[in-house]
């Protein structure tokens, strides 16, 4: 493990220009995020966990368990490992150290994506329906059962059901995309008052991710598997394609090169796709137009956050070519310059805390080589080294409470 974080500005260097048959050779030598086989095989029970800080998966504290309401500042993660949501108490102030897991709710099976909204019902995508879970007592209160037939139901990589979710911003509507294997996806719209499927509508293959427009207007489905990002119409459910693939499309499903996670902008609603810690792909949705920028980490990447001063979060999960650099998170200024904070080992998604201060990174990873925790970064301080936090069993989903 490198010990301190770099430091590299945008200008620092020139990132190498990937070739098409990288995606193509990655394919035929790694099974991960690259392909989308339908029938691969399923990997939660097959791949063993590596070592978690305290020598495995880390079972809930009961004796740290809070009495009443869960505190604000608890971290939620998705069991993708274990079919539930763990609570993690992330320290004093927030810094990782000396925090645990402090309890656990069956979800359904291999949660993926989750949202909380305001009420602190927390909205979890499993492969099974939509788990809606009260954080503040920590009980689940639901599981929704999807409208779309995405197959038995099954754990690995590539399962069936929902995946990214997100909610409305008054909090009226959650937005889930349901993949099924093989063939387009769908984002469904559950009314949460009544915790039932109120509409379906067609978008790309596997949306990895969903987002909502500030106004609440669309929702935005990043389809992995088919290279672009589908425009939902909240009130119509139209929709409308736009492709974005800065490296291009050749290598189809067997390619890496494709869109993982988004964010949302608010500033002027673009949204920004990270590719392999080379490229930003800005896409305008109102003209699917797509500007490219340039990033420095030179690693394949995940999962997206921002701060509330515009910060761009980037999990860098590791190489998938012999110049490829090891894991890392991104931490790309409004402006473009870019700090890059080594990680040990393959993460998964990014939570950022309420003061903005301090990054969430989650170990879980839809690929061999996860491990069962979270690493704490703390954004303002770029001496301090991450913090490595037992929580979960290969967690990906996570917010903070």
């Amino acid at each position: 493990m490198r010990r301190a974080a770099a430091v590299r500005a945008a200008g620092a260097r020139t990132a190498p220009t990937r070739r098409t048959a990288l995606g193509l050779l990655a394919a035929v030598l790694l099974a991960g995020c690259g392909t989308g086989t339908p029938g691969a095989a399923p990997e939660a029970s097959a791949t063993p966990a590596t070592t978690a800080p305290s020598g495995g998966t880390a079972a809930p504290d009961p004796s740290r368990s809070p009495a009443g309401r869960t505190p604000e500042g608890t971290l939620l993660v998705a069991d993708f490992g274990a079919d539930t949501v763990t609570f993690v108490d992330p320290g004093p102030d927030g810094s990782g150290r000396g925090g645990a897991p402090i309890a656990s709710v069956k979800a359904g099976t291999a949660p993926y994506g989750l949202v909380v909204g305001e009420d602190g019902r927390a909205w979890v995508a499993t492969a099974e329906g939509v788990a809606v879970v009260d954080t503040r007592q920590r009980t689940r209160l639901a599981l929704i059962p999807y409208a779309t037939e995405s197959g038995p139901v099954t754990t690995g990589e590539y399962r069936g059901g929902g995946m990214g979710i997100a909610m409305a911003p008054d909090g009226g509507h959650v937005y889930v995309g349901v993949n099924v294997p093989g063939r387009d996806g769908a984002v469904e719209v559950i009314d949460t008052a009544t915790r039932e499927v109120t509409g379906t509508a067609r978008v790309g293959m596997r949306p990895f991710d969903v987002d909502v427009s500030p106004d609440g207007r669309e929702v935005y489905a990043t389809d992995h598997d088919s290279f672009d990002v589908t425009a939902v119409d909240a009130d119509t459910l139209a929709t409308r394609r736009m492709e974005v693939a800065p490296y291009g499309t050749e290598g189809g499903l067997g390619s890496w090169l494709k869109p993982h996670y988004a964010v949302v902008r608010p500033s002027d609603g673009a949204l920004l796709l990270p590719f392999e810690g080379e490229r930003l792909a800005v896409l305008d949705p109102r003209t699917g137009r797509v500007a490219i920028e340039r990033m420095t980490a030179n690693t394949h990447q995940h999962g997206a956050a921002l701060t509330s001063d515009g910060t761009l979060l980037v999990v860098g999960t590791g190489p998938i070519g012999p110049d490829d650099e090891d894991p890392s998170l991104t931490v790309r200024a409004p402006d473009g310059t870019e700090r890059i904070v080594p990680l040990d080992g393959p993460h998964e998604d990014v939570a950022v805390s309420k003061d903005g201060r301090t990054a969430y990174v989650t170990g879980g990873f839809t690929r061999d080589g996860h491990w069962n925790g979270i690493t704490v970064v703390d954004l303002d301080d770029e001496k301090s080294e991450p913090v490595r936090l037992a929580a979960g069993n290969r967690p990906l989903g996570i917010s903070v409470l």
